[in-house]
């Protein structure tokens, strides 16, 4: 037996068969593509796979975050911040 982890599921033939009218059914919902009944990927709408994607890179900068915060800290002006960036000439200034 096999875990479905989307409440939505088809089959690779029906994927092959109109793949756009497939995604357009479930809308925001992921698809689970089924081989011989067991799961073999997943489909995705761009706005739910850019969703995932920044959950992802939220769990990562909070894991930085937290490795980061008993690290000795530095006092910093943040003028000198400013003037000592690479992308700032003197006439951004």
């Amino acid at each position: 037996m096999y875990q479905i982890l989307a409440s939505t599921a088809a089959s690779i033939t029906e994927l092959k068969a109109n793949p756009m009218k497939l995604m357009a059914e479930a809308g925001d919902v992921p698809v689970a593509i089924l081989n011989r009944n067991k799961p073999a990927f997943y489909c995705l709408s761009p706005e739910r796979y850019e969703a995932l994607m920044d959950m992802i890179d939220d769990i990562e900068l909070a894991a930085l975050v937290r490795e980061r915060e008993n690290d000795e800290r530095i006092s910093v002006a943040w003028e000198d911040l400013i003037t000592a960036s690479p992308d700032k000439s003197d006439d951004d200034l």
